[in-house]
């Protein structure tokens, strides 16, 4: 099949089954609403299952071949803060798919205005960052520190967009405030490195096309058992970790 051909196709299969989804799924709401006033954790894990159902499908559809390693790495009995770095709109869907537990995302604040998405994301525990706000942003991340307490996992990718260079490595430095929803909970950072998600839809815009794709986990950095220097630099020290694992992954494609 004709290679962008091939491309108009996938898009239009997952436009149209996330638009049909989407739609669908309002009923559901209603229903896992009052499911929660019941049990509300019961009504969470619904959520949870049925969003990482569509979510493989959609990765199913885009022709993604996954390669996932490190995955003894994440705890499952605790909450974890999931740090990675960000090259694709897919990083989300492929990352989230792998949760083993109720997890939120940080995402940024004009999310929040997309119809039926943000409706999803704020039932999800996701929570919306508003960079250009100091104030308002503490806010954020103090949610998130709450969450966590509360034995919700969250995930952000501190470079605070997505990383356009030639490849992963190219990252941008994260933003040692991600880090906080870690120093103040003491929960572990599980530090995730992504490559070949761009292939998938951003290196061919607007087509989305079959890729091969690899998530790492590394093990679990505890704040804590760092050095004083370390723990400064939190955002540095995850983000020598995870490009270690993209060096990695780069030579063994290679």
């Amino acid at each position: 099949m004709d290679f962008h051909l091939d491309g108009m196709i996938r898009l239009f299969l997952i436009v149209t089954f996330l638009v049909v989804y989407l739609v669908l799924s309002l009923p559901f709401l209603g229903v896992e609403r009052l499911i929660a006033r019941r049990n509300r954790y019961a009504a969470d894990i619904a959520r949870l299952h049925v969003v990482q159902w569509a979510f493989k499908v959609v990765l199913w559809l885009s022709g993604t071949h996954l390669t996932v390693i490190g995955e003894e790495h994440v705890p499952k009995d605790q909450a974890v803060l999931y740090i990675g770095n960000h090259r694709s709109f897919f990083d989300i869907v492929i990352t989230y798919a792998r949760c083993p537990r109720l997890t939120g995302y940080i995402a940024k604040d004009s999310m929040k205005h997309v119809p039926l998405l943000s409706l999803w994301m704020k039932r999800l525990y996701c929570l919306f960052l508003n960079r250009d706000d100091v104030k308002e942003g503490l806010k954020t991340i103090l949610t998130g520190i709450e969450q966590i307490k509360n034995g919700i996992s969250m995930c952000i990718f501190p470079e605070g967009t997505r990383g356009t260079g030639i490849d992963e490595a190219d990252m941008l430095p994260f933003k040692e405030g991600s880090l906080k929803m870690a120093e103040k909970t003491g929960c572990p950072i599980i530090p995730m490195a992504l490559t070949g998600t761009a292939d998938i839809f951003e290196n061919h815009l607007p087509w989305i096309h079959s890729a091969r794709v690899t998530l790492q986990y590394g093990k679990p950095i505890y704040p804590k058992e760092l050095s004083k220097e370390e723990q400064k630099r939190l955002g540095n020290y995850t983000q020598r970790i995870i490009l270690d694992m993209i060096t990695q992954q780069k030579l063994l494609q290679s």
